[in-house]
Order: structure tokens, then C-alpha cells, then sequence
């Protein structure tokens, strides 16, 4: 397992990416989804990350009882000053998430049933993994999804 300083610049870099992103587009394209089926906003990708982010730190490795609703973080819309300041607020609570790792620890809080047997869900290392793949991934489609709204 990597230090939890070196999890989080990567974390970081990720993050920065994604809120500048949604900055440079604006609240206009940064809400707009492209012309295919099963589309999301660059608004609702990040909105869903810092979910990911919250779930996945706050109660599967801090033990804070999280409610989440999945669904409308793909559906969520607003402001993109407003978006940036809330992944400022949830860097800031990862951190505090994080304080008192046990990387090769059961989760403290109980990951979804149809999980529990993947490594994301077995250990809090694992759910640390999964924190980054998940903004690893959105990342990318991130940059894709500005290249082809910029594009239009």
C-alpha cells in the first residue's frame, strides 16, 4: 500500500483536473450533455466523483454513516463556482477520512451486497483503490466529453 500522502496527490492531481474542466467550460457546456444515449454532464461527472469520494472515504473507511443517492448525482445540475467549492469541502474530508487508515482493515462502514466480495469492498486499502480507479476513470471521460462539447 503507498503512503496515504502519495494516495492523495494522485487524488489531488485527479480532482484539479477535473474542477478545471468544468471551470473552463462554464456553466453552460459544464451542465450540457453530449447528443448520446446514456450521456453525462461534465456538472454530473464531477458531482458524482465527490459522491464516490464521500461514500467510499467517509463510510467505508471512516465509519461515518453516509446517505447517498447515486442516481441523482447523474442528473445533478448548478453552478460550477458552487461544484468547485464543494470538491474543495470534500478533498478537505477525505483527508479527515482518511486520518486513521488501517489499509489491510475490514471497511467500518458496510459496502453494498453486490460488493462485498470484490476487493473494493474488502479492506479499507481497497476502498482507497477504488476511490482513485473511479476518478482515474472520470477523468478521462472528463477530458473527452470537453473535447467533443467544445467541439460542437
Amino acid at each position: 500500500m503507498i503512503s496515504i500522502e502519495d494516495f492523495l496527490y494522485y487524488v489531488d492531481d485527479a480532482l484539479d483536473a477535473m474542477v478545471r474542466i468544468v471551470s473552463e467550460l462554464g456553466d453552460d457546456l459544464a451542465n450540457r450533455r453530449l447528443d448520446v444515449p446514456g450521456a453525462n454532464s461534465p456538472f454530473a461527472i464531477l458531482t458524482h466523483c465527490l459522491g464516490v469520494m464521500e461514500y467510499w472515504g467517509g463510510e467505508i473507511v471512516a465509519g461515518r454513516a453516509i446517505v447517498r443517492d447515486r442516481s441523482a448525482e447523474f442528473r445533478a445540475t448548478g453552478s460550477v463556482a458552487e461544484l468547485a467549492h464543494r470538491a474543495e469541502r470534500a478533498r478537505r474530508q477525505l483527508r479527515a477520512d482518511i486520518a486513521a487508515l488501517d489499509p489491510f482493515g475490514p471497511p467500518r462502514g458496510s459496502p453494498p451486497a453486490m460488493d462485498s466480495t470484490l476487493p473494493l469492498a474488502r479492506t479499507q486499502g481497497g476502498a482507497l483503490l477504488h476511490i482513485y480507479e473511479e476518478l482515474a476513470q472520470h477523468r478521462g471521460q472528463l477530458e473527452i466529453t470537453r473535447d467533443v462539447l467544445r467541439s460542437g
